[in-house]
């Protein structure tokens, strides 16, 4: 018999594998699970209402904003991007949509060289540097994750277009859903953050010397970097790419939430823009995942026997997802950086525990 996802929790951090991290499952509102193990900085328990960073996990919530927006009408998908931010029209990219951005269809998978000795928090120099960069395929034309560049596009975006900054206008849609989810952590909330730290001792280094990470995760520089990414100035920095500050039983809810046609992102977008979030926009091999992948206006959709599910991992080893089928949201986090490995034996287990229900054979 499988191991429960709790049970492997307690068994990653137990054998050394996890300093600290948890699961949570929500179905139809409830929580079902909410189980954490280790310690949040090396000596005070994580608990329910712990924050870590999630890196790409983050990705959906700064497609929220945008679509919000869209919801109210202040930018269409079709739109030219160039039409709410001129300067972007540069270099080819006249024809850059809102829908290209949210699907990973823009071009812009990194930022170029001159974003090496870019301060990651000068936020103006970035959104410059993109608007004057040269796409890498012509936009639409092809998929490759925007690993860092995803939330300046979307955020200037949505300035342009509304006058409010994504991180602010997110912040009060997870106020709204009663979300512990943060593109940028209040300075009340600081104390309650997970210090993260390498558990793989070559996990930095491998994604700075692999050719398409290297490029994708390393300009600006320092976002890599414990050291950096422990500290006060970056969590209080909106990179709404990466750094979603989450709890895992708050990516559950939302998951939970946005399977249901019902659900307040439902209500709060419309059905038709609700749809858009939730169903394939682009697929094909990715460049920079180098892998064939299927994105919606900012998931990611996978099907595994049969079985689909929507969401989104991050660079750490965090993931959230839904399995609508099966009628759950769910969220592994962990402050360690490594590889997927952990997240997948709790994803296995969670399938395991909360499957959809059997098919009825024939008569």
């Amino acid at each position: 018999m499988t191991a429960g996802p709790a049970a492997v929790v307690d068994e990653l951090v137990g054998s050394g594998r996890d300093p600290g991290c948890a699961v949570a499952v929500v179905r139809d509102g409830l929580v079902e699970v909410d189980h954490a193990a280790g310690t949040l900085d090396g000596r005070r328990a994580w608990t329910s209402d712990t924050l870590v960073l999630t890196y790409s996990v983050a990705k959906p919530f700064a497609a929220l904003a945008v679509l919000d927006a869209v919801s109210e009408g202040a930018v269409a998908l079709d739109d030219a991007v160039a039409s709410v931010w001129p300067e972007y029209g540069a270099a080819g990219k006249a024809g850059t949509t809102v829908r290209h951005l949210l699907s990973h269809r823009a071009g812009l998978p990194s930022f170029g060289d001159e974003a090496a000795t870019v301060a990651y928090d000068d936020r103006d120099a970035l959104v410059e540097l993109l608007a004057a960069a040269t796409p890498v395929h012509e936009p639409g034309a092809a998929v490759a994750e925007h690993a860092l560049t995803y939330g300046h596009l979307l955020d200037e975006v949505v300035r342009r277009a509304t006058g409010e900054d994504l991180a602010g206008r997110f912040a009060r849609i997870a106020s709204a859903g009663g979300w512990d989810l943060h593109l940028r952590v209040p300075e009340h909330d600081l104390d309650r953050v997970a210090t993260v730290e390498e558990v793989v001792p070559t996990w930095r280094a491998d994604y700075e010397r692999d050719p398409r990470w290297g490029p994708a995760m390393g300009r600006p520089p320092g976002l890599l970097d414990p050291a950096v990414l422990n500290s006060a100035r970056f969590r209080r920095t909106s990179f709404p790419a990466v750094a979603l500050h989450a709890s895992a039983v708050a990516l559950a809810r939302f998951y939970d939430d946005v399977r249901r046609p019902d659900g307040l992102v439902a209500q709060r977008l419309g059905q038709e823009t609700w749809r858009a979030f939730l169903e394939p926009a682009a697929s094909g091999h990715d460049l920079v995942l180098d892998r064939d992948v299927v994105w919606t206006l900012g998931f990611q959709r996978e099907e595994e026997d049969s079985r689909l599910e929507i969401g989104m991992g991050g660079a750490g080893g965090c993931s959230a997802w839904t399995e609508p089928a099966a009628g759950y949201g769910a969220a592994f986090v962990s402050r360690g950086l490594g590889r997927h490995d952990r997240g997948s034996e709790v994803w296995q287990a969670v399938r395991d525990a909360y499957g959809p229900p059997a098919r009825p054979g024939p008569a």
